[in-house]
């Protein structure tokens, strides 16, 4: 499995399209093994879900994102869980301990 969580620095990013880049988690057997950081190629639409669907990404986490950003990643295969807060090293282990709680989108722009 891998888990992309949109950043800013050491944090999950309140927007997916306007983030730095992603933390991009290999995980095998419960536990991570890798990390790879990439950049924002920048935000336009279908971009980014494609981007990381090449990556091999499985789950998308970020602070949020629009409801047609979420269908063209359920579109390539990939999950959404938005309304994440906080240090990226804390949400992964709270994922893999299986206490990531979602909250609502931080998204509201109003072209979504």
């Amino acid at each position: 499995m891998k888990i992309g969580i949109a950043k800013e620095g050491t944090i999950v990013s309140p927007h997916f399209g306007h983030c730095e880049g992603y933390a991009i988690f290999s995980i095998e057997n419960g536990a991570i093994s890798r990390r790879v950081d990439i950049p924002n190629p920048g935000h336009q639409p279908g971009v980014l879900p494609a981007l990381l669907a090449r990556e091999g990404v499985n789950l998308v986490i970020a602070g949020g994102m629009g409801p047609r950003a979420i269908d063209l990643f359920h579109s390539h295969g990939i999950e959404v869980c938005t309304g994440v807060e906080g240090e990226i090293d804390a949400i992964i282990q709270a994922y893999l301990g299986g206490t990531l709680c979602s909250g609502m989108s931080t998204c509201h722009h109003i072209d979504h």
